[in-house]
């Protein structure tokens, strides 16, 4: 079992982050961060008022917490990545999108402020709405935006959670969707989609992305597939029989990291992200449901960078 990093004596400048992280983002009361820090009521109202006065948050966290710099440190080394950034733990009961949102959206505009053109690949689900809803707005006309999966949803309506041309919109760079559904209801239909030229132009772009961000999904009971609308219940239920345990852009693979040869494999649209290619791929996901497809998918390299939080990087660790 891997040992888990544990934090020297927080400085000042940590504990006032920290304060004012759950505070502005957590939505935690006064009370509730003293109890969560260990402290007096009055102290936790000196750090985040410390947090406010230095700097420290503004609409996001902009002081790095000494405990996520050891975790990144410590998942970096674990499992060889390219990129690790950790979001502070944002109190009980927060959703983690919210956590990890702004840490994303740094790395994202990271990757618009090079100069030279790039194409950036994206996959959808909340943790990348988020991101992209987290970011400001960057004039960056030298890249060019692809989407790694369909935007049609079952019903026929534009996925929800489709990013690429909600980020198109604040950074003005090309873009293109991928204009199939996300899972077609029959190998034929797929095969018919991906025949057409306009696909195949956008399939062929996604697969030269220099750079790819994408959520993980669980593939447990409560998997987004299933909670989307995405698979039926039997067709979850046959998948997990046979190992799924995550899914990347739509695609499910097993706990090696092996994607599976069956059920909605054979009828996702778009373009699977293949394990161990030599370019940064980032999972944007948190939440400890989701610490068995996040194992999966680092162990085999479908991805090779993590924006995670803190309670999903410790439980990472400690598998």
């Amino acid at each position: 079992m891997a040992k888990v990093p544990q934090a020297d004596e927080p400085s000042l400048h940590d504990e006032a982050a920290r304060a004012g992280w759950l505070y502005y983002l957590g939505g935690l009361t006064q009370d509730q961060i003293a109890a969560e820090l260990g402290v007096s009521r009055q102290r936790a109202q000196r750090l985040v008022s410390r947090a406010v006065a230095e700097g420290l948050i503004q609409v996001r966290l902009s002081h790095r917490i000494g405990a996520c710099l050891d975790l990144e440190a410590a998942l970096t080394d674990r499992f060889g990545l390219t990129r690790a950034r950790v979001a502070p733990f944002a109190g009980p009961g927060v959703d983690a999108v919210r956590a990890t949102s702004p840490v994303a959206a740094a790395e994202l505009e990271r990757v618009l402020r090079m100069a030279e053109g790039k194409v950036i690949a994206l996959g959808t689900g909340r943790s990348l709405r988020g991101m992209v809803d987290a970011m400001d707005e960057i004039a960056a006309p030298q890249h060019r935006l692809v989407s790694l999966i369909g935007n049609i949803a079952p019903d026929g309506s534009a996925s929800f959670f489709d990013v690429v041309m909600r980020l198109a919109d604040k950074v003005r760079a090309p873009h293109y969707p991928m204009p199939v559904p996300v899972i077609s209801t029959t190998e034929a239909e797929n095969d018919a989609f991906h025949a057409l030229a306009p696909v195949q132009r956008v399939v062929e772009l996604a697969r030269q992305a220099d750079v790819i961000f994408v959520g993980v999904g669980q593939m447990s009971d409560d998997a987004p597939l299933l909670k989307d609308g995405f698979v039926t219940r039997a067709e979850l239920d046959a998948m997990q029989a046979a190992g799924a345990t995550g899914e990347v852009a739509g695609w499910v693979y097993d706990s090696q990291g092996a994607y599976l040869d069956l059920g909605t494999n054979r009828r996702t649209g778009g373009v699977r992200v293949e394990p161990g290619l030599p370019r940064p791929a980032i999972g944007i996901a948190a939440g400890v449901q989701k610490t068995p497809a996040l194992a999966a998918a680092l162990k085999a390299r479908i991805i090779n960078g993590l924006v995670t939080d803190e309670p999903t990087a410790r439980a990472l660790l400690t598998l």
